[in-house]
């Protein structure tokens, strides 16, 4: 007897087909609630055959599992979890899923990364990537957009300035490639350094600088040049009298190979926000830089705000950089979410709206639009159990929400134009997600097969604790 059950659903505008198959999952517990070291727990394969899922199954095991496109289970495999240990990053190559591990104790502090074969589920020998002493800060691991390259990192600070940073290059099976170190002795106080791996081996380095006014980023090649090429913009300054910092940050690599980033910048004094600011960081040829105009935060724009979430906001603040995204004739989108809490550490955690922002292929901002969202998570979820995933077909972004619409708790989607803005209604997957218990798994398995295709994991049920694992095909 199958354990998959299927139904198809209609209306006047759509319809859709859902699969279903019993799914185990143990809600997760400490310090990823808060940061979300692996927010994405669902990964597509490249070949469109199926995906991999990490799941939390004990208090002392993850397990790697991979499904077809038709959720019938390949294989699944056991990540042990001993004492002090906690999973680091999860990615996966055209061979191999990979599992980075952070292990810490009296003597020390390490990065040990599992790979395991996408054919049979085989984990190979876990390699220790980088080890640091148990007082140094977290080491760090980046994973290519691909999987085909894992770089660790470590810091080495004095006076909590970090003045250097040492990386080591692997493949996806662990073996050595390079290893690169980044010296910023010379550039005074900086904030928030990262680093992010490109498919070919290419290392950026991204930093907050010049008392949080200045986006720099690092270019260190693949191979043994020693040409280390920087680029930097001063986003931030004294406007009108407002001395005026970044607030918020946030760079990705995109589909043109190019880095980019989006910046919110605030008053200092007040903390009010100023506007965003987004920059395009191309190193091909000599290097170049794209500057967008900045989009001001009104206070027409906050009207506009009070209009959409129908509240009376009397200043703009709270939101947060969580996503950029290129279509394929370049234009781009950036979308930030206002979240925050209500009565302190152990109060449920609201978000409010989805502030999108176009700009066009020449970088110009050209449209923005306010998605109204009330979504809560209770306080044992904090900002895990919400959120939104996105995702890019053609010239559309398709937005996935999870929200509580005329009494009906489910995930919605909505089609954006990233050309003109404009913005579907909202289309009920009508999972009929029950609303009463930890939510963090709707966010951190939804992810998409395709255009029309859409994994994700639910609770249908609020007599039920257990949990379903979906296939959506919208029509």
């Amino acid at each position: 007897m199958s354990l998959i059950s299927s139904v198809v659903y209609a209306d006047n505008a759509w319809a859709q087909k859902v699969k279903s198959t019993p799914f185990s999952y143990l809600p997760e517990q400490g310090a990823d609630r808060y940061d979300m070291r692996v927010p994405h727990k669902t990964l597509a394969l490249a070949d469109g055959s199926g995906f991999v899922i990490l799941a939390h199954q004990s208090s002392g095991s993850y397990s790697v599992e991979r499904y077809d496109a038709d959720l019938k289970k390949q294989w699944s495999t056991t990540i042990p979890i001993n004492p002090g240990e906690t999973v680091e990053a999860f990615g996966r190559g055209t061979q191999q899923a990979l599992v980075v591990l952070h292990h810490k104790d009296d003597n020390g502090q390490n990065l040990t990364l599992v790979p395991v074969s996408l054919q049979g589920g085989q984990k190979a020998a876990p390699k220790v990537l980088m080890a640091v002493a148990p007082r140094d800060r977290r080491p760090g691991v980046s994973i290519s957009p691909d999987g085909s390259r894992v770089l660790a990192f470590r810091y080495f600070t004095r006076e909590q300035q970090v003045k250097s940073m040492a990386a080591t290059l692997f493949d996806q099976s662990g073996n050595k490639i390079e290893d690169k170190n980044y010296d910023f002795r010379t550039l005074g106080d900086f904030f928030s350094p990262a680093v992010h791996v490109a498919n070919d081996g290419t290392q950026y380095v991204t930093l907050i600088s010049d008392g949080m006014k200045k986006l720099t980023v690092r270019r260190y090649p693949a191979g043994t040049s020693p040409e280390i090429k920087v680029l930097g913009v001063p986003v931030g300054g004294v406007f009108g009298g407002k001395t005026v910092t970044v607030r918020d940050a946030k760079f990705t690599v995109l589909g043109d190979g190019s880095l980019y980033a989006a910046a919110i910048c605030a008053d200092y004094a007040t903390g009010e926000y100023y506007s965003l600011k987004v920059v395009k960081f191309d190193f091909s040829g000599n290097g170049d830089m794209k500057f967008s105009p900045e989009f001001r935060f009104t206070p027409e724009y906050l009207a506009e705000v009070a209009k959409a979430s129908g509240t009376a906001a009397t200043r703009l603040d709270d939101i947060y950089l969580a996503d950029m995204l290129l279509t394929p004739d370049k234009q781009l989108v950036v979308i930030g979410e206002r979240h925050f809490e209500e009565g302190g550490s152990e109060a449920p955690v609201h978000a409010r709206e989805l502030h999108l922002f176009g700009y066009n292929e020449f970088g110009a901002p050209t449209w923005h639009s306010i998605v109204a969202k009330d979504q809560v998570a209770p306080a044992i979820d904090s900002y895990t159990g919400i959120g939104f995933r996105a995702a890019v077909f053609g010239g559309t972004v398709q937005l996935l929400t999870l929200e509580n619409i005329n009494k009906k708790s489910d995930l919605y989607l909505r089609k954006v134009n990233a050309q003109t803005g404009v913005i579907s209604a909202p289309e009920r997957l009508k999972l009929n997600v029950a609303d009463d218990q930890q939510l963090a798994y709707v966010k951190d398995f939804t992810t998409w097969l395709n255009e029309k295709t859409i994994i994700g994991v639910s609770r249908p049920s609020k007599k039920s604790a257990a949990l379903q694992l979906d296939k959506i095909v919208v029509k």
